[in-house]
Parts: C-alpha cells; sequence; structure tokens
C-alpha cells in the first residue's frame, strides 16, 4: 500500500517538520509513504473572487499532475465528512481490501481547493469547522493516518 500527502505550500516551522517526519517514519512499516509539497500561489490582499477562483485554478493543476488515475482520493474541505478516528481508520482498511494500492490524501493552499478537485477527489474528509493552518493540518493528518493504522492493529496507541 501506498500513502501519498499532496499539500499546497512547504512546510517552514521545525516543529511542524519534526512532527510530520516522526510519523511518517512511524508509518514506514505500514505503508509506502510518499509527501509532495507543491508551491503556493501567491494570493494578493484583498483579492477579487476571480482572482481568488484563478489562483485555486493553477493549484488545482499542480495537484491534478501528482494524482494517479487509479487513487482513491481524499480531499480535505470544511464540508467534508467528519468521521471519528475508527470511522477513518475503517475507510481506509476498506479502500485497501477493495484493491485501492495509492491513498492519495490532499491539502489545499490558504483559499483552500478548487471545485475541480473537490469532483475528482472520492471522499471529502472534514477535521471539523474550525480554521487550522494548513501547515498544522498536514501533522494532524499524518498522525490521523498512523492513528488509523494503529486501530486496525488493535494497538493501545489509540486509547
Amino acid at each position: 500500500m501506498k500513502i501519498k500527502l499532496i499539500t499546497v505550500g512547504k512546510l517552514k516551522e521545525k516543529y511542524l517538520k519534526d512532527g510530520v517526519s516522526e510519523y511518517t517514519k512511524r508509518l514506514g512499516r505500514f505503508a509506502k509513504v510518499e509527501l509532495i509539497e507543491l508551491a503556493d500561489e501567491k494570493t494578493p490582499d484583498r483579492a477579487s473572487d476571480l482572482e481568488k477562483q484563478q489562483i485555486m485554478a493553477k493549484e488545482a493543476e499542480r495537484i491534478f499532475l501528482k494524482i494517479g488515475e487509479r487513487d482513491f482520493v481524499i480531499a480535505l474541505a470544511i464540508e467534508g465528512k467528519q468521521l471519528p478516528s475508527e470511522d477513518f481508520s475503517q475507510l481506509i482498511a476498506d479502500k485497501t481490501s477493495q484493491g485501492f494500492s495509492t491513498l492519495t490524501f490532499i491539502i489545499g493552499g490558504s483559499l483552500g481547493l478548487s471545485p475541480d478537485i473537490k469532483a475528482r477527489a472520492n471522499f471529502l474528509l472534514s477535521f471539523g469547522k474550525l480554521t487550522l493552518p494548513h501547515q498544522l493540518m498536514k501533522l494532524v493528518l499524518v498522525e490521523q493516518i498512523y492513528r488509523a493504522f494503529m486501530i486496525q492493529q488493535g494497538s493501545p496507541y489509540h486509547k
């Protein structure tokens, strides 16, 4: 199995890099993990709706180049479905047993994801209505993926 994490924007803070690195290393015993950081577009202050759409479209072009045709794509979106960790774990297990060899997770830029990316996604996932920095969200997501595998193993990590 392969876990691909596509993020718009690069991790800058050392503590976030360290956290993502730690959970990526832990995940290595369950899956091959590929972290893909794509350049984000600069958003001008007081950008118009048209400018925002153009920015998201440019970011979407970069994202589409990294998505495999047969990937099961889970995009993070505030309007997505919220899952308890156990259900998230089951989703991953189900997709693996259904023959998907690559699970691709996508975190968009500061404006979110374009409608085209959301339409391509097989599942929209939300971690709640709070707005979190995208860099922090990457760490939270990697930890939750690790937790999902630990739940499948029956590990006390989840307690």
